[in-house]
C-alpha cells in the first residue's frame, strides 16, 4: 500500500505503533520527526527518505517537526500475509518496553 500523508504545522503523528511489514518514505515537503524504537529521534527533511523494518518494532513518532508549515511524506507499506497493516501500542506495553527506546533530547 502507498499512501500521501499531510500533516499541518506541529502536528504529531500518529500515536505509537508497528507495521507488520517494512516500510519505506520519502519527505516531499516540509520535515518529519521520526524516531523507531532503540534509534535516537531525528528530523528527516524535504528529499530526505526513511524506512523501518516492521514486526514488533514500536514507531513512536512520525509528526511534523515545524511549527509554520505543513509536511507531506509519501510511504509505501508491506503488509504481512493476515496481519493488519498498522497496530496501536497500549500504554501498558509501552511501560514494559520503555527500556528499549532511546534517550529523548529533551531527557538530556
Amino acid at each position: 500500500m502507498t499512501i500521501l500523508v499531510e500533516w499541518p504545522p506541529s502536528h504529531p503523528g500518529l500515536p505509537p505503533h508497528r507495521h507488520s511489514g517494512p516500510s519505506f518514505g520519502y519527505v516531499m515537503e516540509g520535515a518529519l520527526r521520526f524516531e523507531l524504537e532503540g534509534e535516537p529521534e531525528r528530523v528527516v527533511e524535504a528529499g530526505g527518505t526513511f524506512w523501518e523494518p516492521g514486526g514488533d518494532l514500536i514507531h513512536y513518532q512520525d509528526g511534523n517537526a515545524l511549527s509554520d508549515a505543513q509536511t507531506k511524506f509519501v510511504v509505501t507499506m508491506v503488509c504481512a500475509p493476515g496481519q493488519p497493516m498498522l497496530t496501536l501500542v497500549d500504554e501498558e506495553e509501552l511501560k514494559e518496553r520503555a527500556h528499549l527506546r532511546a534517550p529523548r533530547p529533551s531527557e538530556g
